[in-house]
């Protein structure tokens, strides 16, 4: 798994540099450059990674994805799972700001971002994290004029890393997920994991909306309710009074 740090390195004279992507440099326009060659470019004489957005990266084993939850779990307790989602979230908002600046540096487009086909502006967010380790995904925003959406992540890192421990953990990528959308859309959004591979499940759920379709989610799931049922419910129009 990568994280997308800075863009800049600090040479030895204490003094900032901007990394360069050598193919990007090469080829400017182009933009099928998601395999991991083409979008990571590794600089051995500075141990840096630059990816095709121009920031710095750092590779994460599985070891540091355990050793970060088992630590904020022995500060925190049960409260880790909030600190991560609080991490995640804020990380989305600022992603969202830095993927708006090379989408359209990159693309060129003249339209804004709300004249664009939303389809092709999630994926086109989405495609660095699966080049960078974080999985696939699958957007279903057939709900999307009732207030919420589902995203169903495939191959989560953090899911994969703990294995089955019969609960949902990735709750990184709902907070990304929250943040990113409160950004882009302008209006405060939450976001919580209703279907997990950590539960036994073949991929990982999450449902997207106001408050009032969260907090519904949450007590279902609390009651033991499965993602289908939550689902069902939510397409009813049922939510808590």
């Amino acid at each position: 798994m990568v994280f997308a740090s800075i863009n800049a390195k600090i040479d030895s004279n204490n003094t900032v540099n901007k990394a360069e992507h050598r193919l990007k440099k090469k080829f400017p326009k182009r933009h099928h450059h998601y395999s991991f060659e083409d979008f990571f470019c590794f600089h051995s004489e500075t141990g840096s990674i630059i990816d095709w957005n121009d920031s710095r990266n750092i590779l994460a084993s599985e070891d540091f994805i355990i050793g970060l939850i088992e630590g904020l779990e022995e500060e925190v307790g049960s409260a880790a799972a909030v600190v991560m989602y609080n991490i995640g979230k804020e990380w989305g908002k600022r992603d969202s700001d830095f993927f708006q600046k090379w989408f359209f540096a990159e693309y060129e487009y003249e339209k804004s971002l709300k004249e664009l086909n939303l389809a092709y502006v999630l994926e086109a967010w989405w495609w660095p994290f699966v080049s960078q380790g974080w999985g696939n995904w699958e957007v279903d925003m057939n709900s999307q004029k009732n207030g919420f959406m589902f995203v169903n992540i495939f191959d989560s890192a953090v899911a994969r890393t703990l294995g089955d421990v019969g609960k949902p953990v990735c709750h990184i990528y709902a907070g990304l997920l929250a943040g990113f959308f409160t950004n882009l859309v302008k209006k405060e959004l939450n976001c919580i994991e209703i279907q997990c591979y950590s539960m036994g499940e073949t991929y990982c759920k999450f449902l997207i909306g106001k408050q009032d379709r969260i907090d519904a989610a949450t007590f279902w799931l609390n009651e033991g309710a499965q993602a289908k049922d939550i689902e069902k419910r939510l397409y009813q129009g049922e939510y808590l009074k």
